[in-house]
């Protein structure tokens, strides 16, 4: 169905950032109890990953958990001497320049994608059901080959779905705001969807959910945009949680986090997302009814 002449469509909502800090976890989880999510990504790099994972089994909901691949936040679970000499990842502005120059440590950034993928294992007792990147940088050139080959070396092509954090322009701006960074992103992406699917990876169809982060701006009336020109497997994500002073001291993302969460857990969620002729649908459930 073109997706300008839709009626109704299906949208699978993804919170990012699970395991970042206690209270981010927390907030997650509390909107995974309400069912106002489809799936949520995990960052292994942080210790709170193993307490994290055992509440997501607890919890059982019916929602996909990915690993969200790390390379920008505090600090890796291995040595990285060139990536990382002083213990800590680079910011993401050095690495996107070094990425399209070619002059990124692949080798190294391939043992660490390793060692976060095999903690997910440990915690979970089960490969991740997707992945994507913490600041989308699964997509990157080099990143995006390692990540493929290792996955695939696993025998997860196929099963394990992954994020194109990319969407079409005529989308990007049918939404009418943050098209900024979201054709931003699609660049940085460009080439990726094509790669991952001749590897025999499934991708979303359609992307949004960029945000300015801002805690007194009106997240509702944002996440309506987000539900414009839809495509055929729409993914949204977000960034609930509560705060904490770990949070405070890893991450500039804060406040906006209670915005959202506040948002999900409200009465306007669900009649924001009936406005839009739009429902919450699990991406692997979707696929698997083909």
């Amino acid at each position: 169905m073109p997706e300008d002449k839709q009626m109704t469509f299906a949208f699978a909502l993804c919170a990012d950032d699970f395991a970042l800090s206690p209270a981010v976890t927390a907030g997650i989880l509390q909107a995974l109890r309400a069912g106002r999510l489809t799936a949520t990504c995990a960052m292994t790099t942080q210790p709170h990953w193993p307490e994290a994972a055992r509440a997501f089994a607890d919890l059982a909901p019916d929602a996909d958990l990915g690993l969200h691949f790390n390379l920008t936040l505090a600090g890796p679970l291995g040595a990285m001497p060139r990536f990382a000499p002083a213990g800590a990842f680079p910011a993401m502005n050095s690495i996107v320049p070094a990425a399209w120059r070619g002059a990124l440590p692949l080798e190294e950034i391939r043992d660490e994608l390793r060692r976060q993928l095999d903690a997910f294992e440990q915690a979970r007792g089960a490969p991740p059901d997707f992945v994507d990147g913490h600041q989308h940088v699964q997509v990157l050139p080099g990143i995006a080959e390692v990540l493929l080959a290792e996955l695939s070396a696993r025998g997860l092509a196929g099963k394990c779905w992954l994020r194109d954090s990319a969407d079409r322009p005529k989308r990007i701006f049918s939404r009418g705001k943050h098209w900024g960074k979201a054709l931003t992103v699609a660049g940085l992406a460009h080439g990726f969807r094509r790669k991952a699917k001749a590897a025999g990876f499934v991708l979303n169809d359609g992307f949004s959910g960029f945000s300015d982060f801002d805690a007194t701006g009106d997240y509702a009336a944002d996440f309506a945009t987000y539900l414009l020109a839809p495509g055929p497997s729409q993914l949204l994500m977000c960034h609930p949680g509560h705060v904490d002073d770990e949070l405070a001291r890893l991450d500039p993302v804060t406040a906006s986090r209670e915005t959202e969460l506040a948002f999900l857990l409200s009465p306007h969620f669900p009649e924001v997302a009936a406005a839009a002729g739009a429902r919450l649908e699990r991406f692997s459930a979707a696929r698997a009814q083909g």
